[in-house]
């Protein structure tokens, strides 16, 4: 009997986009790269991380709606999104160390789409 190859390749979120243009130009500013654009549907990936912005919106849903996108160094990363959020007038918070053993801050995109932005650190008190 043959087994059912359940394998998972990938698996991306539809982020919302009040207004697409600006949305696709915010995150190729911040680093991602668009891959392609097929009429409401644009893909972005930056490494092996990915996702799908699409041309709909519903405020309801687009400020409920998170990211979190894993990174090596969080700094670097504040740094780039930083110029970013200033230059698309959207809110970005400071660094923090968390309890969950990441260090992470707050970006919106143009939308109110919530991203954390993270990096793993080591479990305070942990020797």
């Amino acid at each position: 009997m043959n087994q059912p190859n359940l394998t998972v390749v990938e698996v991306k979120a539809f982020v919302p986009a009040r207004d697409f243009v600006l949305s696709m130009a915010f995150y190729q500013a911040l680093g991602f790269l668009q891959a392609s654009v097929f009429e409401d549907i644009a893909y972005f990936h930056c490494g092996e991380s990915s996702f799908l912005l699409q041309d709909f919106y519903v405020r309801e849903h687009a400020h409920n709606f998170q990211m979190h996108l894993l990174v090596e160094s969080v700094d670097d990363w504040y740094k780039k999104a930083k110029v970013v959020a200033e230059q698309f007038s959207v809110k970005i918070g400071e660094p923090e160390d968390r309890p969950w053993a990441m260090r992470d801050f707050t970006l919106f995109d143009p939308s109110g789409v919530l991203w954390r932005i993270a990096q793993n650190i080591p479990r305070q008190g942990a020797s």
